[in-house]
């Protein structure tokens, strides 16, 4: 692996380096297993300790521990640098070479230059690929599917009719893109099947984990913007949009024709509701059921979700139940206790 020097690392993520600027870095490691030739990173202060003891040959760190006796990359934001960082040293992704001859291509599809086709990927009709797209083994494409340059689906990703992805878009093994809605009509005895004629879109550099499901739009589209990165096991029914740059946590459920806001955070297990709207920078903790839509800003908690002061404060009376209960009992023992001395009184 090519080395980068300590300063060169520094100057790719705007920070500053203290030590020897020509110290050679080949590598980054966890704290207790990166070597002398490898770096690594503190985010917080409580961690530092644990820097005396590595063996890294030099650190990412926030500008509170710029004084550490070690060879050091001081950066604002470390975690961010130490994205960055990790992505130079990064092996290149794994790649087809060419074109499988145990892949099925449909008719009438347009390829673009330098595509990956593993085994096994079933490729309908109509069908166009950008520049530099990889699909791994298993991967289906339905009808008249368009995916834009440096896409990459990996095993047994389905992407079903018409639906179109961008450019820089990675999705991982497992996950549905354009499943039918969960749309039907009852008729007083059972329930009847809405034909799902809609899309799914999904704008460029969004990143979807594994065994999640993207449905398809009843009438029209579900959308997911540039920017969104979702995480693992989440289910977006039909006609959704999630804004901008977003980020959705593992086990979401949202439910159809909901919008979700620009930058907005949806911790794990959230629940929305379907026809209601999500502000702009709205950020929801872990396991909150929302049910009504919720202005731009706003930080919520809880099932059903309250803005976060009013959940805390919640909280901290739902803690005193046990005593308030107690006092509660107690008083009316002793207002039983009053009224049968009043009615035995002469």
């Amino acid at each position: 692996m090519v080395a980068k020097t300590l300063k060169e690392l520094a100057e790719l993520v705007g920070g500053t380096c203290r030590g020897p600027e020509d110290l050679p870095i080949r590598g980054l490691a966890a704290i207790d297993q990166a070597g002398p030739d490898q770096i690594t990173f503190v985010t917080r202060a409580k961690f530092a300790r644990q820097i005396e003891t590595s063996r890294a040959g030099a650190f990412i760190v926030s500008p509170e521990l710029d004084q550490v006796p070690r060879p050091l990359l001081i950066a604002s934001n470390p975690y961010l640098a130490y994205a960055k960082i990790a992505g130079l040293f990064a092996p290149p992704g794994r790649r087809w070479p060419g074109i499988s001859n145990q892949a099925s291509l449909g008719s009438n599809c347009t390829l673009g230059k330098d595509v990956s086709i593993g085994p096994f990927v079933s490729i309908g009709d109509n069908v166009s690929l950008g520049d530099r797209v990889n699909l791994f083994p298993g991967v289906v494409l339905g009808h008249g599917v368009t995916i834009g340059a440096d896409t990459a689906l990996y095993p047994n990703v389905t992407v079903n009719d018409n639906c179109t992805l961008g450019n820089r878009v990675i999705i991982h093994s497992g996950t549905v893109i354009g499943a039918d809605g969960f749309g039907f009509a009852p008729d007083g005895a059972a329930f009847y099947k809405i034909p799902q004629l809609g899309i799914v879109v999904i704008e460029d550099d969004v990143e979807i984990g594994a065994n999640c499901t993207v449905d398809r739009g009843a009438l029209g589209e579900t959308r997911i913007c540039r920017g969104v990165k979702i995480d693992n096991l989440v289910m977006i029914a039909h006609n959704v949009v999630i804004g901008e740059n977003s980020i959705i946590v593992a086990q979401v459920g949202i439910s159809g024709s909901t919008r979700v806001g620009r930058n907005v955070m949806l911790a794990g297990q959230v629940g929305l509701v379907g026809h209601i709207t999500i502000g702009d920078r709205v950020n929801i903790g872990a396991q909150s059921g929302v049910s009504n839509s919720v202005p731009d800003g706003q930080i919520v908690m809880g099932s059903p979700a309250l803005p976060l002061n009013d959940y805390k404060r919640m909280k901290a009376v739902q803690k005193k139940l046990p005593e308030v209960y107690d006092r509660l009992k107690a008083l009316e023992k002793q207002l039983a206790a009053l009224q049968a001395a009043k009615e035995n009184s002469p």
